[in-house]
């Protein structure tokens, strides 16, 4: 698909869409059933948003949670080694 001049084809739309379908929940896909795909794109990028949030509110509250502990206990030291992982 690199390349300016080349034009995507209606099956590859097709097929592109189906991935991108099949890569969100199936609560999500539920409620979009077989829409087109500038329903599934909204949809889609409202999920990647919700998972951004999602992880700056875990980011929060491990943060949170890293300020009540004692930065040498055993349990901080896990977390750390999580977090290079």
């Amino acid at each position: 698909m690199s390349g300016r001049g080349r034009r995507i084809t209606d099956e590859e739309i097709s097929e592109l869409v189906s991935k991108l379908q099949s890569l969100l929940p199936e609560s999500r896909r539920q409620s979009i059933g077989r829409a087109s795909a500038s329903k599934l794109l909204k949809e889609t990028c409202s999920y990647i948003k919700s998972l951004h949030q999602e992880v700056d509110d875990l980011s929060d509250r491990l943060s949170a949670l890293m300020a009540t502990m004692d930065a040498g206990s055993p349990q901080a030291e896990i977390i750390r080694g999580l977090l290079r992982s």
